[in-house]
């Protein structure tokens, strides 16, 4: 009796454990809607790399009112994101925040970078960028990322607000979005 329960419990567990990976979402790669000749020279990915997968990240972009280096002068300071990356179809794949700024796929597995330049986005949107890929923590999907950029800014700039002596200390977070693709060397 005890022997066909531990059984059963085995057989259950191994169904559940199923299921659960089932549910998730690897990153797929897709093919760039973006010709690097279209964007800024100073976003594009070096030759030699190959576009692995594109994401969309929409979340928020926190902004903490600090005082300048200058005496009683204040201003809006970068402090993080906070976004989920989202495969075309609208899927959660992953997940960007920070700081350090970190993607992590739904698989566990995600990397730092280091930028290596930005660009001017549209009117009242964050600069385009470009960031070199640090060695990935863990295997999946960000195993081998040599870049990513980001393209099709959209929001996410410093408060219009005023920061002053008054507010010193507040933070605003401002919606953002924007496509992240996420290059590998091949």
């Amino acid at each position: 009796m005890i022997l066909r329960t531990a059984a059963a419990s085995t057989v259950l567990l191994a169904a559940s454990m199923l299921a659960a990976c089932g549910t998730m979402t690897p990153m797929k790669p897709m093919t760039s809607m973006y010709s690097q000749s279209e964007l800024p020279s100073a976003v594009q990915v070096p030759p030699g790399n190959k576009v692995a997968m594109e994401t969309v990240g929409v979340g928020q972009i926190t902004y903490e009112c600090r005082a300048k280096a200058s005496a009683g002068q204040f201003e809006w300071v970068f402090v993080g994101p906070d976004a989920r990356l989202n495969d075309r179809s609208g899927v959660q794949v992953g997940k960007y925040y920070g700081p350090p700024a970190t993607w992590e796929s739904n698989d566990g597995s995600k990397l730092t970078a280091v930028q290596v330049a930005v660009a001017p986005g549209a009117p009242g949107a964050i600069p385009l960028q470009l960031v070199k890929g640090n060695p990935a923590m863990g295997n999946g999907g960000m195993q081998g990322v040599s870049y990513i950029q980001r393209v099709k800014t959209n929001g996410g700039v410093a408060p219009a607000m005023p920061c002053e002596a008054g507010n010193a200390g507040a933070r605003q977070m401002v919606p953002y979005s924007a496509d992240y693709i996420f290059y590998k060397a091949g």
